[in-house]
């Protein structure tokens, strides 16, 4: 075999099988880092009351607080790499709970606010669904909540400004133990 085609010898290379044996793939981990530095975007963008909320180490905290004011281009892009290199060092999950913890509040006090909504103008368009109500809410004042319903009917009908309307979500708030 002529010397130009022939392949030195492999001295310190594993056989294949053995090479990627215990070890992530290149492309694995640069989606890692891709998403570490995607979380970090996300810290640079959260409110400041809640970045110290999550507790991150000083120096994380400091460099997404440098990224905020940094409005260059190409400064804000190595900021940011920077700041994903340092999340490398921090563990995400708690993070990224938070993250979702926070986000899925505003959910579910949306949610709450559609059901008293719902009993509200429920209450304004039947007569027996003060009745239901209670019943299905034992601790709720009725007397008081016939009160109002009769007042936010009445101001209804006469064009007034919506005081007991307003008075009744309250109530139901605090019938329902949101106040």
């Amino acid at each position: 075999m002529p010397a130009a085609t022939r392949r030195p010898p492999a001295r310190n290379r594993l056989p294949a099988a053995e090479e990627g044996a215990g070890r992530p793939s290149k492309t694995r981990l640069k989606r890692e880092m891709e998403a570490l530095q995607a979380l970090g975007e996300t810290l640079v963008a959260l409110d400041p009351v809640r970045l110290r909320e999550l507790d991150l180490p000083e120096r994380l905290a400091d460099a997404v607080r440098l990224a905020r004011g940094i409005t260059r281009h190409e400064a804000r892009r190595r900021q940011m790499q920077f700041v994903g290199r340092l999340m490398r060092d921090v563990d995400p999950e708690p993070i990224r709970a938070a993250l979702d913890r926070w986000e899925s509040v505003p959910r579910e006090e949306k949610a709450r606010f559609a059901a008293l909504e719902r009993w509200r103008d429920r209450l304004l368009a039947e007569a027996e669904a003060l009745d239901a109500f209670v019943a299905e809410h034992p601790s709720a004042d009725r007397a008081l909540l016939a009160r109002i319903v009769n007042a936010a009917r009445a101001e209804r009908e006469r064009g007034d400004a919506p005081r007991a309307f307003r008075e009744l979500f309250r109530e139901l708030r605090h019938a329902l133990g949101d106040a």
